[in-house]
């Protein structure tokens, strides 16, 4: 009787150590795998990479992030500007961003907001160059503690977005 309760000892204690190690194994795999998920989806891909390098060959100090699920972008600095730029997964160019000086603003555009939102203060303006859309030009406004934001195409047309 012993040696049966000694075998089945052995038998329960071989069974759970080699299933902790093939425990620890598949741990180590979902680890791993986690890990190079995680190192897919913070970096872009290749394709990303080479369609930015192409429309930016100048390009310093460049960052990339996560727009949404199938946009990149890119926080750069060309020629002395920092701009952004988002890509969509496959590398197309998408749109670029740079802030501008209210002064190179196109007058159609200041003639806008002026007619539109009189009484209004841009705070910071946005020239973006879009695949989609071509240039637009975004303004922040404020008066008083309202704010908003508006775009307009290079002639003065606002644009929905």
């Amino acid at each position: 009787m012993k040696k049966v309760a000694l075998f089945f000892t052995g038998i329960i204690l071989f069974t759970s150590c080699s299933n902790s190690g093939n425990n620890l194994t598949a741990d180590k795999k979902t680890d791993s795998s986690s890990s190079a998920e995680n190192k897919n989806s913070d970096n872009p891909s290749d394709a990303v990479t080479k369609g930015f390098a192409a429309k930016f060959p100048n390009a310093t100090k460049v960052k990339w992030g996560k727009e949404n699920a199938t946009e990149w972008e890119a926080e750069f600095n060309l020629n002395g500007t920092d701009e952004s730029a988002n890509f969509s997964a496959e590398g197309a160019w998408l749109e670029t961003e740079a802030q501008i000086k209210e002064a190179d603003l196109p007058k159609a555009v200041k003639d806008a907001i002026d007619k539109n939102y009189g009484g209004w203060t841009i705070t910071e303006a946005d020239k973006t160059e879009t695949a989609k859309n071509g240039t637009i030009y975004e303004a922040d406004l404020k008066n008083g503690n309202d704010k908003k934001a508006v775009a307009f195409k290079e002639d003065g047309t606002p644009v929905t977005e």
